[in-house]
């Protein structure tokens, strides 16, 4: 519990941390959401310069993070300049579905990761090795961007799937099942560019522990005692390679996390990757700071499972 609670402390000063640096950065950028209304000769300096002191703009850094502080404190986390609400009302909906892209992608990786990197180290050196190997370079070669606007490219083509959304137009008219279907349809493009821009590094880390894992003399003497391949590989091995495994599965949700913002964005999913596109470009500050510091939650979540677990499989990690 000690060794949980330090992650907890840990992940608490990152957040803070990832504050302040948010509203740093945003401090030396230049222009605000206000400053198009300059170019308006129908809007007055006097209009200006109140809008400013409204939100607070005109006052010192220091006093805008902690008005921001405080408004956290009140579960607002700051107010949209462009809808004029709270950024905490903006934002559930999005952040529903951007996991559900995150988890359902993580999921899928890994489940067809960890198959195909078991068999490639015990085929090692061999044709489905060289194949598997030569496929994760080429995957790992192409961008996150190239990989979505290709599937897209595809679709569009063949119009096999929906290009983008979410669901389709008549979906409030459509029953439980077909609801279901419309929505499993509209999630193919997205989550398969996430799956393959993500899956040959999982691949390449599970074949490179269990190559390591399969040279070990305890593995050794179990196939010495006839114990099956299967049993073997997923009963002995695996578990024993699982460690830094288990360490790259909290990496990979964060990494897939910032990589869906992008596919988000390309494939219209309407998650948090277009709405802090359009907060970027209308400077909406606290829109996009409270994406920023949520996408850091999850990531220091995911990691923290990822602890979780390494406290429950591993003894040594209890013992320290």
């Amino acid at each position: 519990m000690r060794y949980l609670v330090r992650r907890i402390i840990h992940g608490l000063l990152l957040l803070v941390g990832v504050s302040v640096l948010c509203f740093l950065f945003s401090d030396l950028a230049p222009g605000s959401f206000f400053d198009e209304m300059k170019l308006n000769p129908q809007i007055s300096s006097q209009t200006f310069t109140a809008l400013r002191a409204q939100y607070g703009l005109d006052q010192p850094l220091a006093v805008k993070y902690l008005r921001w502080v405080e408004s956290g404190v009140h579960g607002e986390w700051g107010y949209s300049f462009a809808y004029n609400l709270p950024v905490r009302s903006l934002l559930p909906v999005r952040a529903r579905n951007t996991l559900v892209l995150t988890i359902l992608s993580t999921a899928l990786a890994w489940l067809i990761a960890i198959p195909v990197g078991v068999w490639s180290a015990w085929r090692c050196g061999k044709w489905e090795d060289r194949v598997a190997m030569g496929t994760t370079s080429i995957l790992l070669s192409l961008p996150e961007l190239v990989v979505a606007i290709g599937l897209l490219f595809f679709v569009v083509r063949t119009r096999a799937l929906p290009a983008g959304g979410m669901t389709s137009l008549d979906f409030d008219h459509l029953g439980l099942w077909a609801k279901t279907i419309d929505l499993s349809r509209h999630l193919i493009v997205p989550v398969a560019a996430l799956v393959l821009t993500s899956l040959p590094i999982v691949v390449r880390h599970v074949r490179s522990s269990m190559i390591e894992v399969l040279n070990a003399p305890f593995i050794r003497a179990a196939r010495g005692s006839g114990i099956g391949k299967a049993r073997l590989l997923f009963g002995y091995a695996l578990p024993a390679a699982a460690n830094p495994l288990i360490s790259l599965f909290g990496l990979s949700m964060a990494g897939l996390l910032s990589g869906s913002l992008l596919v988000e964005a390309i494939t219209g999913w309407p998650g948090l990757g277009p709405l802090l596109l359009e907060a970027t470009m209308s400077r909406d500050l606290y829109i996009v700071i409270g994406i920023v510091m949520l996408c850091a939650v999850f990531m220091i979540f995911g990691t923290f499972l990822a602890d979780v677990m390494l406290v429950i499989t591993d003894p040594r990690v209890r013992a320290e």
